[in-house]
């Protein structure tokens, strides 16, 4: 029998702060969440990789849980 593929758990990111004046570090990792411009969302698994730059910019993004 095959097994049933476990759920992933996904989150949504929304730019809501713009990246001008912020570091060179802080908008290449905006830009390699997928985030272009402000309200834009895209919608990740959650893996530590993603979790973890979200975290490193907090301050310009808002995290929610997809279900």
């Amino acid at each position: 029998m095959a097994k049933k593929a476990a759920k992933k758990e996904q989150v949504k990111i929304t730019l809501i702060r713009s990246t001008i004046s912020q570091k060179p570090g802080k908008r290449a990792t905006v830009r390699s969440l997928g985030l272009r411009k402000i309200n834009s969302t895209v919608i990740h698994e959650a893996t530590p990789a993603i979790l973890g730059m979200a975290a490193s910019v907090a301050h310009l993004v808002k995290v929610e849980g997809v279900e």
